[in-house]
C-alpha cells in the first residue's frame, strides 16, 4: 500500500473473508419445437425467448405446431421459467426433424439452447423436445435424443425424452440406444382432453414441468417420482402396476431405466433412474443424485468469480475453502446432501503449481439416494395364542 502524509483519520474497507454461495437456478426449462403461425417478432426462429411463468406470454405462439401444447403441459404443473426455441416447420416430418436438430456451428435448432444464458440471462437445466424424440427410423437411434445428450452434458442439464409409446418391447429397444446419465426416458405418452375428445400428447413436457415444480416446492435433490401428473385423463397405452410385483410392466420399465406413468390414487410419474449405462459402479443411476451434483458444482464455480486473478495468499485460499465449507454445511442442514467438506491437498499444491497460478481445492459430497425399495419382513408368532389363553383364564 502506498504511503502518503495524512494528519487525520481514514477508513480503509477490507473485502477479505468468506462469501456466501448462491445455489444456481435449477428449475428453468428449455423447450424446442414448431409454431408455424406464431408472431415472428415475439418468437423469432432459432432464438431463445424467455417466458417468465405467465401462460398468457405463450399466446403469440398460436395453436398450430408443437410448442403451444408443450407450454400448456408445463404450465399445467407449475408457472415455470421456460426458454422457448422455435424452429421452422419443414415440408415433411424428416425436414422438420432436420430443423429441430439444427446446426451446431450456426447455433440453430436444439443447439440454440446453448446460447440461452447470453441471450435471456438464464440457463435451462431441464430440456425437452416433445414430439421429436420418440421415433426410431430404420432401426436407428433417434437423432434428436442423441443430440440432446451432448447438449445436456455441456449445460450440466438433463433432457427428458419420450419413448415410442407403442409396446413394452419397443420401449426396451429404444432404451438400448441411450447411454447417458443426463437422459431421462418417459414412456408412454399421455391423453389430454381437447374440447370434445382425448388426444395423445408426449409426456416429456409434463415431466419437465413436474421436475421444476418439485424443485420449487422441495428442492433439486428431491426425485419427481411418485408425484401426480396434472392435466391428463389417461395414458397412451395401459401400464400394469402393482407395488409388490417385480414382473409388472411398470417395474420392468423402471428396472431398465425408463420412467413411466401409473394409475395409483391418480396418475403419477413412477421411476427414478436415468439412461445411465448401468456399469458395475452405477454412481449416477438416480436422476436426483445427478442433478444434485450438477447444481452444487455449478453453484461453487459461479461463486468464485471474485477470487479469480487476485494475488495468491493464505487469506485468499482460506476464504475460498471456508466459503465452500459453509455452503456444504447449509446443504447438509436442508437435506440436500448427507455431508461434505472442502480441503487443500499439499501434494497437489506444489510450489511449482502455485507459482504457475494454479490452486487445487478438493471437496466431497454425497447426495441422498431416493428410497426406491422398501422391504417389510413379516413374521408369524404363535406365542400370541398363549396370551389369548391367559386372557381367557384371567377373565
Amino acid at each position: 500500500m502506498a504511503q502518503q502524509f495524512l494528519h487525520g483519520i481514514e477508513t480503509i474497507e477490507i473485502d477479505d473473508g468468506t462469501r456466501p454461495i448462491r445455489t444456481a437456478k435449477s428449475s428453468v426449462i428449455g423447450v424446442v419445437g414448431t409454431a408455424p403461425d406464431a408472431d415472428a417478432a415475439r418468437f423469432p426462429l432459432n432464438t431463445p425467448v424467455l417466458l417468465c411463468g405467465n401462460p398468457r406470454e405463450a399466446a403469440a405462439l398460436k395453436e398450430s405446431g408443437t410448442l403451444k401444447d408443450a407450454i400448456s403441459a408445463i404450465f399445467d404443473q407449475i408457472g415455470a421459467m421456460v426458454v422457448v426455441v422455435r424452429v421452422d416447420k419443414g415440408a415433411d416430418a424428416a425436414a422438420t426433424t432436420t430443423n429441430v436438430l439444427g446446426d451446431a456451428t450456426a447455433g440453430t435448432g436444439v443447439h440454440a439452447l446453448l446460447a440461452a444464458e447470453s441471450v435471456v440471462k438464464v440457463a435451462p437445466r431441464i430440456l425437452c423436445v416433445p414430439g421429436f424424440t420418440g421415433i426410431r427410423t430404420g432401426g436407428k437411434p433417434n437423432p434428436v435424443a442423441a443430440a440432446l445428450k451432448g447438449i445436456a452434458e455441456k449445460m450440466r442439464a438433463i433432457a427428458i425424452v419420450d419413448g415410442p409409446n407403442t409396446t413394452l418391447a419397443e420401449a426396451l429397444t429404444y432404451r438400448e440406444d441411450i447411454a447417458s446419465d443426463r437422459i431421462f426416458i418417459v414412456d408412454p405418452a399421455v391423453k389430454v382432453w381437447n374440447e370434445k375428445a382425448a388426444t395423445i400428447q408426449p409426456a416429456s413436457a409434463r415431466v419437465a414441468g413436474m421436475i421444476a415444480r418439485r424443485d420449487t416446492e422441495k428442492g433439486f435433490w428431491w426425485s419427481p417420482s411418485n408425484q401426480a401428473v396434472n392435466g391428463i385423463v389417461g395414458l397412451g397405452r395401459p401400464i400394469a402396476f402393482a407395488m409388490s410385483d417385480a414382473t409388472c410392466e411398470a417395474n420392468l420399465l423402471n428396472e431398465k431405466g425408463i420412467a413411466t406413468i401409473v394409475q395409483k390414487n391418480g396418475y403419477r410419474l413412477w421411476g427414478n433412474r436415468t439412461g445411465s449405462d448401468n456399469s458395475p459402479n452405477p454412481l449416477w443411476n438416480f436422476l436426483s443424485v445427478r442433478r444434485t451434483a450438477d447444481m452444487i458444482y455449478e453453484s461453487v464455480e459461479n461463486a468464485f468469480l471474485w477470487a479469480m486473478d487476485r494475488p495468491m495468499s493464505a487469506n485468499l485460499i482460506l476464504d475460498i475453502q471456508e466459503s465452500v465449507r459453509a455452503y456444504l454445511r447449509h446443504l447438509k442442514a436442508v437435506g440436500a446432501i448427507l455431508d461434505g467438506t472442502c480441503w487443500l491437498d499439499p501434494t497437489l499444491n506444489s510450489k511449482e503449481q502455485l507459482m504457475a497460478g494454479k490452486l487445487f481445492l478438493d471437496f466431497d459430497i454425497e447426495p441422498p439416494a431416493p428410497l426406491e425399495h422398501l422391504t417389510f419382513r413379516a413374521h408369524r408368532n404363535n406365542g400370541y395364542y398363549e396370551e389369548l389363553v391367559g386372557q381367557v383364564l384371567a377373565a
